[in-house]
């Protein structure tokens, strides 16, 4: 397993049991290695503290801490969440749109450290180590990747635990018992594993930590406005926020009314089905927002192309194709499409769900003489005309068929009735 050429290596480390493991085992199979950590902080809960000593009493030459909250939510979630991307229409890509900007950060770290090499503690069944290695090969392909998890014989948690006492390395609270496999952000809490296993299983209250149940939520209504700005939320209830303040305020919001919960069979990138659990209430309250706004601001057959393209987004997002000519293509129009998706929308949260209580935008395509039920501007004979030129291609088929129904001898039917219905 030894490459000669492999001096300097830079880690994706967590802290976790899976990433503390990998520094001692570098430096077993690739003797004379430097190992250099680099944590990449988005918001996850961290005891960052005492995260230098237990990476470098794990065998780390040093630990590298970066910042990105403010960037993982102005360059990645908020483009998220003006594309409306939802994976599998459930899946609000938190983890997702988290590991490129971390590998990019973590690549740049190696290149300027000298490194012949970057390593990830991903496994070998999951879509994350796709998503560092497409990042990896996009900002620095001529960077060796390793990948333990793929090439070790250590094949299970209890393995892992039994790998790391053997090597003195610093557990912390981790432990046999801790049966889910989690990972959060400022975006959300993913939870996998243990009795979600089995699809049949309902989450137990218990694995929740970010929401509360429904059910134990105010009995009252909380109103919330949320101003945007092509396509980007500004404010919440009239206060300009930076972005880390807006996803704090409005995880608060949507935690305290049990919003956000997301119970899913997804498709992994690997091809297996997955069962994941997730809590965003932030992303929810904002997505749910945002869509609100565009059905004021948007046309028929733009709204029509951007939910389409929504979805084919999402798919990148999720397969690590983050830095792709086709995501740039898709990240352009997008920023085009949002260009007049700015105004005020109000959402009442209640008990896990959002009711939409309002929205007004300058670029609001409703108007109300037109809308309204009442006198009105609009000529309703207009629509003989219209209804004629728009069915006309309908009511050619209808009389072709019809004509060689009679000439064929047999009785014309009326499509779609009960009795044709019957007599099939």
């Amino acid at each position: 397993m030894t490459d000669k050429g492999i001096k300097k290596i830079a880690l994706a480390y967590s802290g976790g049991l899976d990433t503390s493991i990998i520094i001692p085992w570098l430096k077993e199979n690739y003797p004379g290695t430097e190992v250099i950590a680099v944590c990449t902080d988005v918001g996850q809960e961290e005891d960052w503290s005492s995260m230098e000593g237990k990476a470098l009493s794990s065998g780390a030459s040093k630990l590298f801490i970066l910042d990105l909250r403010e960037e993982f939510i102005t360059d990645y979630l908020f483009p998220l969440i003006r594309a409306g991307a939802v994976y599998e229409g459930k899946y609000l890509l938190g983890t997702s749109a988290a590991r490129p900007l971390q590998a990019r950060r973590i690549a740049e770290v190696a290149v300027k450290e000298g490194c012949d090499a970057v390593a990830h503690g991903c496994t070998g069944k999951g879509n994350d180590q796709v998503r560092f290695e497409l990042t990896f090969k996009a900002v620095a392909p001529h960077l060796k990747v390793i990948a333990p998890w793929r090439v070790w014989d250590i094949n299970s948690r209890e393995a892992a635990i039994e790998y790391a006492e053997k090597h003195h390395v610093p557990l912390g609270s981790i432990s046999k018992k801790n049966i889910y496999s989690r990972d959060g952000n400022l975006w959300h809490l993913s939870h996998e594993g243990g009795d979600l296993e089995n699809p049949w299983n309902r989450p137990k209250e218990e694995m929740f930590q970010r929401t509360v149940s429904p059910a134990k939520a105010p009995d009252k209504e909380t109103e919330v406005i949320i101003d945007f700005e092509k396509g980007f939320p500004t404010a919440v209830n009239g206060k300009k926020l930076s972005p880390v303040e807006m996803l704090e305020e409005l995880n608060a919001l949507g935690s305290a009314n049990g919003i956000g919960r997301t119970d899913i069979v997804e498709t992994r990138v690997v091809g297996m089905k997955s069962r994941g659990v997730y809590e965003t209430p932030a992303g929810t309250i904002l997505l749910a927002a945002v869509q609100e706004l565009e059905m004021l601001t948007l046309d028929f057959d733009t709204l029509s192309l951007k939910r389409t393209l929504s979805q084919k987004y999402s798919e990148l997002v999720y397969a690590g194709k983050w830095f792709t000519p086709v995501k740039d293509s898709l990240e352009a129009f997008m920023e085009k499409v949002s260009e007049h998706t700015t105004g005020q929308v109000r959402l009442v949260l209640y008990k896990g769900n959002i009711i939409p209580g309002g929205r007004k935008s300058p670029y609001s395509l409703y108007l109300e003489d037109l809308a309204s039920f009442g006198e009105s501007s609009y000529n309703q004979a207009d629509a003989t005309g219209f209804i004629n030129l728009f069915g006309l291609s309908t009511g050619v088929t209808a009389m072709v068929h019809q004509r060689i129904t009679k000439d064929s001898g047999q009785v014309p039917e009326l499509r779609g009735t009960a009795a044709s219905f019957h007599d099939k």
